[in-house]
């Protein structure tokens, strides 16, 4: 066997990566694209020290949440469904009439959700990332660094 057959590889966890704080502007992006992004700075897969099972992404801030952009006829087609916990109460709305009202952030929390894994790791994720229907954030103290997509 030769020396480099068994390169070892080394796994990284959050106590070997400073997170960093990401701004993203989602008005005019298109929610498919914005999500794989945002799903990717999270996870940290932009990163040379990138682990699949550990927590080594960026924190990310989403502001203009109700500005994104659906193609197609998708705002008025795509369906959000929850249960109340009642028998038969299985509540459905359109992604236009969510985008309209005042949880607008539901529309590109559940695109990034679907993208992340679904495991303890993928909850733990979805807790690192911040969405805001309006251009304001109360995360200026961490000193968030603009992040623009295509």
């Amino acid at each position: 066997m030769s020396a480099t057959a068994h390169k070892a590889t080394k796994s990284f966890d959050r106590r070997h990566v400073e997170p960093r704080w990401l701004v993203v502007d989602a008005d005019d992006q298109v929610l498919g694209r914005l999500a794989t992004e945002v799903a990717n700075r999270l996870r940290g897969k932009h990163r040379p020290h990138y682990t699949p099972h550990a927590d080594v992404g960026d924190f990310v801030i989403v502001i203009n949440a109700e500005k994104v952009k659906l193609t197609g006829r998708k705002r008025e087609q795509k369906t959000y469904h929850r249960h109340t916990g009642y028998t038969g109460h299985l509540r459905s709305t359109t992604a236009a009439k969510l985008l309209e009202g005042p949880h607008a952030d539901r529309v590109v929390r559940n695109a990034v959700r679907g993208m992340l894994p679904k495991n303890a790791l993928g909850r733990k994720l979805l807790g690192k990332l911040k969405i805001y229907t309006g251009p304001d954030h109360p995360h200026a103290a961490q000193k968030p660094e603009e992040l623009t997509l295509g």
